[in-house]
């Protein structure tokens, strides 16, 4: 029922003939993202570079970039969320239509984040810089993880009921970040992070952050929705892999999800800006450099065959 793992995702893409292999060296530097362009505009398959230049980790673009691709991928799940929504806006249709809502409770259960002692990517401990160093652009600020998932808790009241988890940009390198010890987090004061950020700076306290590669592919397809305030992500995420989301609870760190290929853990430190950017925004132009929070790092995890 639904994908658990992004190798197992891309399993059963390549089986079906929705992905390719290229086993042949391409470098992470312009060259993965210009191929993905391309395949982008063509209609073509999700594409599993084996063997990225300087990196042992393979890197998987174009994996929605078709609506086929993306039914495929949530064949399982796609009617049952529907449901689920249709419920959220009308209770009383169940009672008018018991038969095509009868499952609903199940579907329900999904939506709880479960918790768990450990997972898969707390495999392995590596330095930043291992991971694969992606640039999309010739005037790119440096490498960025283009689909991160960031998670945070409210500091006011810690745990996953109150958690955010959005797609904010995450630069890996470049600009003044101190190598293998820092990252720049792009956001907006307004999202779910921001208004964190803010009760962690009326504490006093740093804001720790979780950032996610990786996983079900629900967990990147939930980040991006405009949910209505007050409903977590990882709920949504839940109901759209149609499993409950495995989260590894810590005491004084955010939760940790257990199925990630990566999560690269750290804080955000009161005060500490440094300039993030330029980059090649998917609107059509350059976002400038400007002055962002910075991530320190504290670890890098992975699990086993991360990709």
């Amino acid at each position: 029922m639904g994908f658990r793992s992004l190798a197992a995702c891309a399993a059963a893409l390549r089986a079906e003939g929705h992905l390719v292999e290229v086993e042949h060296p391409v470098d992470p530097h312009l060259e993965i993202a210009e191929i993905q362009r391309r395949l982008f505009r063509a209609g073509g398959p999700a594409v599993l570079f084996s063997q990225p230049k300087g990196s042992a980790f393979p890197v998987l673009v174009n994996l929605y970039g078709t609506r086929g691709r993306i039914e495929r991928i949530f064949a399982d799940t796609l009617d049952r969320v529907r449901r689920l929504v249709e419920l959220k806006i009308d209770p009383t249709a169940a009672l008018r239509n018991p038969l095509r809502y009868w499952r609903a409770p199940l579907d329900g259960l999904t939506t709880l984040p479960k918790r768990v002692r450990t997972g898969p990517v707390l495999g392995r401990n590596i330095p930043l810089s291992r991971l694969p160093q992606v640039v999309s652009w010739p005037g790119d600020g440096g490498a960025f993880v283009t689909l991160p998932c960031v998670y945070t808790e409210d500091p006011d009241h810690p745990g996953t009921r109150r958690s955010n988890l959005g797609m904010y940009r995450v630069q890996l390198a470049g600009t003044d970040y101190a190598a293998d010890r820092e990252v720049g987090l792009h956001y907006q004061l307004h999202r779910g992070i921001g208004l964190h950020h803010a009760a962690a700076l009326r504490r006093g306290e740093p804001l720790k952050v979780n950032v996610f590669v990786g996983g079900a592919p629900a967990l990147a397809g939930s980040a991006v929705t405009p949910l209505p305030e007050g409903l977590s992500e990882l709920t949504f995420a839940g109901a759209l892999a149609g499993h409950r989301i495995p989260m590894i609870e810590r005491p004084g760190r955010p939760a940790i999800y257990a199925d990630a290929d990566f999560c690269i853990e750290g804080t955000v430190r009161p005060g500490v800006t440094k300039p993030e950017g330029p980059f090649g925004d998917h609107l059509g132009y350059y976002a400038r450099r400007h002055d962002f929070p910075v991530m320190r790092v504290d670890h890098v995890w992975h699990r086993d065959g991360a990709i």
